[in-house]
């Protein structure tokens, strides 16, 4: 028998798959402006690992898809994910030889980079206000990516992920 294992690309598509359903799933209405973005750090987390595979391309259509599954604008958080998704590409050497909590520094001010770029796409097409309160997802974007990268990082080698 061949190799039963899946697909790489197979499994890196569910991690998105599961990231939009974790972005999708609701909160308390007191916890929202904690929501972690877990499609941004899932692609940060794959354009680090494999730029040759995850690139900008891929972080565009993720990024449409959030806007489709939020019923937003179409295409905010598409700019805002191959900006920030090209940035990490263009410096994934650099960012592998980081510490963790390096990284997660970075994570978090590319985060709060993105947060500006998406306020911004939408204050061009729409009328709205800029709610700081928003920014304390960041925070919590910066925990988090110490524990999903482990994450990720155990899931492509046991897998076998190139």
């Amino acid at each position: 028998m061949a190799n039963s294992r899946p697909s790489g690309r197979l499994l890196i598509w569910l991690s998105f798959i599961v990231a939009l359903i974790l972005q999708a799933a609701p909160w308390p209405g007191e916890l929202e402006l904690f929501r972690p973005s877990w499609v941004l750090l899932v692609a940060f987390y794959w354009v680090l690992a494999l730029p040759h595979r995850v690139n900008v391309g891929t972080a565009l259509l993720l990024g449409l898809l959030w806007d489709l599954m939020l019923g937003s604008t179409l295409g905010v958080r598409g700019l805002m994910m191959s900006v920030l998704c090209y940035v990490v590409a263009l410096n994934f050497q650099v960012l592998r030889n980081l510490s963790l909590w390096q990284q997660a520094i970075l994570v978090a001010l590319l985060t709060l980079a993105g947060k500006l770029v998406e306020f911004w796409a939408e204050y061009l097409v729409s009328v709205i206000t800029f709610e700081p309160d928003r920014l304390w997802a960041v925070l919590l974007n910066f925990l988090l990516w110490p524990w999903l990268f482990l994450l990720l990082r155990r899931m492509r080698r046991k897998f076998s992920i190139r």
